[in-house]
């Protein structure tokens, strides 16, 4: 009974997945419930790729070999990133031996279409495996990690305004032609929403959920609803609101919303004006700031004003009442985020006393005795 039911299962994820996930699955010998489990996460993986633009298949059974063939450590990294911040049906982030899962079963299929296939004449689909870049995630790995690679992909200091400058005035060159009229529409509202993140440091869902009455623009303050349903007001960086503003001057003339409309931040499907979705503004934010050359996540936008918001008050609960959390303990990485601090208070250490002689110079010095004794 068990296997018919895998069976089973394993069958209806095939059913939507490419051909070559289905030559692939014939060649493993996994279990049945890995291979289960396997599937599901290159479904995940897949909805992922076409979601954020790395794809341009309609559905992901027509996702190809060439979308996987052009994918850089950058992407995957992208996605292991959406994993860590992404709910299980239980409503709890997902773990890091969940994640690892996904990147094995990652590395199973990569394997399969580099090095096992042998479709054209005896080669693979291509031979560039992306895989091969990837560690699995350690729970164990220290703040000074983690701070490390948050740090490498935040938009902090002059960045976040290089990113909007990019935006406002690059993007529009470098982008398809065939997207330059929703560009030309759009743009006031892209930017108002990467500044509102920003400078705020709320979450996606929090930035969808921004109705008109929300805004308070004279005075500089956002009213959100926090997770579990509760209302909060946070102050809005005073560089943003030139943005936000920009766009609230165009929104009903350029969307021409209904009058009961709330919404703050709109989009048109079809015809049709409406909220923008929290996937929206993920794939547009991974949209400009891969065209921009360090692609992240909103998250990361997020966690950009949380560490700035720390190093200017070194106070934590500071920062977790700006982030709507309830305690400080998700805070404690930004304590470690900048590292410079680190390595300037070492090299203060002991800067008042006498140092000794490097390894190397003893080396020297005893060369030239050996030499001179010669």
């Amino acid at each position: 009974m068990e296997t018919q039911k895998y069976l089973k299962l394993i069958d209806r994820e095939l059913s939507q997945l490419p051909d070559f996930v289905a030559d692939y699955q014939l060649g493993t010998s996994h279990s049945l419930t890995t291979s289960y489990q396997y599937l599901t996460e290159l479904r995940r993986f897949f909805t992922w790729l076409r979601n954020n633009g790395l794809s341009k298949a309609e559905s992901n059974q027509n996702v190809t070999p060439k979308d996987l063939e052009a994918l850089r450590r950058n992407d995957i990294m992208q996605f292991i990133d959406h994993l860590a911040h992404t709910k299980n049906a239980q409503q709890r982030l997902n773990s890091p031996t969940t994640i690892n899962r996904s990147i094995n079963a990652l590395r199973s299929l990569f394997k399969y279409l580099t090095v096992t296939a042998d479709i054209n004449d005896g080669q693979p689909y291509f031979e560039r495996n992306v895989m091969l870049k990837i560690d699995s995630l350690n729970d164990t790995k220290t703040l000074n990690y983690r701070a490390h690679v948050l740090e490498a992909r935040m938009y902090t200091g002059q960045r976040k305004y290089d990113f909007i400058d990019f935006m406002t005035n690059e993007y529009p060159h470098k982008c398809d032609p065939h997207a330059l009229p929703a560009y030309k529409k759009n743009h006031e509202r892209d930017i108002a929403l990467v500044a509102l993140i920003l400078g705020t440091g709320i979450r996606v869902s929090e930035t969808a959920g921004v109705d008109v009455k929300d805004l308070d623009l004279k005075g500089e303050t956002l009213e959100v609803t926090r997770k579990g349903g509760q209302r909060d007001a946070v102050p809005i960086a005073p560089w943003t609101m030139p943005y936000v503003q920009a766009y609230a001057t165009v929104r009903a003339q350029r969307y021409q919303p209904a009058k009961n409309e709330r919404a703050f931040f709109l989009t048109q499907y079809h015809g049709q004006t409406k909220r923008i979705t929290a996937n929206a503004i993920e794939r547009l934010v991974g949209k400009y700031s891969r065209a921009f050359g360090h692609p992240l996540t909103p998250h990361k936008l997020r966690h950009t004003l949380a560490s700035e918001l720390y190093d200017v008050t070194k106070d934590q609960v500071l920062v977790a009442q700006q982030l709507g959390q309830k305690g400080t303990s998700a805070t404690d990485l930004y304590t470690h985020v900048d590292q410079k601090k680190q390595r300037q208070a070492l090299k203060e250490m002991g800067s008042d006393v006498s140092q000794p002689s490097s390894p190397a110079k003893k080396i020297q010095k005893t060369e030239a005795t050996d030499d001179s004794k010669s």
